[in-house]
């Protein structure tokens, strides 16, 4: 089974792996091979859209591998910022003669066939602001090929709460699967999810992607089957987005029942001790 985890276990395990297995700047290079290989680029002119931290970076890695591989690219910057190892790729695909310019209002992506958004990571909160909110409107309504790195600008990596994201044809996971994949906005979000295993050393197993199938085993003996507005109607919020998983184990340990929360094509189950997803748009490995 898939690994689905929290977005402080992924940081956890991406620091240790950099700490003592491979630097960062060659797992942002992983990052980048991986989307490429997950999308069938076609030789279409594509726009890459980064922002200030390493998810941008993965852009501009992203960047210079298509242009090695004879795809033309733009990529728009929503950000002054660079992380250590973004600033290293950027620097890279400059050197390669790649379009590299800052969005603005009169950015226009009608004219490119396929747009990567590599705005936001999984530890986004809130909602977009400013030239980020302006160039996720912008994606939504260019009519191009969508691909999110890592997760839809705009989704909370734990919770799949969003107040604007962007809404991609695929997103490619980075690492592994992360809970706020599979929650709440996410599956109007997400035509399809895949992941890129890139070599992260796992630090704590937490819960696991099944096939749609199995879903059928925790329905019946008393489970409880909630929408999540039903969920939110139902129990006490929690006031914290990551504690979100958390706060359904908790009831369901409560409560002795199996908890499942599904929307129209997602579910997680809480089994008192045990945590699954399941969706229609997500890829097994």
């Amino acid at each position: 089974m898939d690994h689905v985890i929290s977005v402080s276990n992924m940081r956890q395990s991406d620091a240790h792996t950099i700490a003592h297995h491979c630097s960062g700047a060659e797992l942002m290079r992983r990052a980048a091979m991986g989307v490429y290989e997950a999308v069938d680029w076609k030789q279409k002119k594509t726009a890459i859209v980064c922002g200030g931290g390493n998810n941008g970076g993965d852009g501009y890695a992203l960047a210079e591998i298509l242009a090695d591989n004879g795809i033309p690219c733009s990529v728009f910057r929503v950000s002054d910022k660079f992380s250590e190892d973004g600033l290293f790729y950027c620097k890279r695909a400059e050197k390669k003669g790649i379009y590299v310019d800052m969005f603005d209002e009169d950015t226009d992506f009608t004219d490119y066939g396929i747009v990567v958004d590599c705005i936001f990571g999984t530890g986004f909160r809130g909602a977009p602001e400013g030239i980020q909110k302006a160039a996720i409107e912008k994606i939504n309504k260019s009519g191009a090929y969508v691909v999110s790195v890592d997760i839809n600008s705009g989704l909370n990596g734990d919770s799949g709460i969003a107040e604007l994201a962007v809404k991609s044809d695929i997103t490619v996971s980075i690492g592994y699967y992360k809970t706020g994949m599979f929650l709440n906005n996410a599956p109007d979000c997400i035509k399809k999810l895949v992941n890129a295993d890139i070599g992260i050393h796992l630090e704590s197993p937490q819960y696991h992607l099944i096939e749609k199938e199995e879903v059928e085993h925790f329905s019946g003996y008393g489970s409880l089957t909630l929408t999540p507005e039903e969920y939110k109607n139902q129990f006490s919020p929690c006031d914290n987005d990551a504690e979100y998983v958390d706060s359904v184990v908790a009831n369901s340990c409560r409560t002795k029942k199996i908890i499942l929360i599904r929307t129209k094509s997602s579910v997680m189950i809480a089994d008192q001790t045990y945590v699954y997803f399941q969706a229609d748009y997500a890829e097994a490995n």
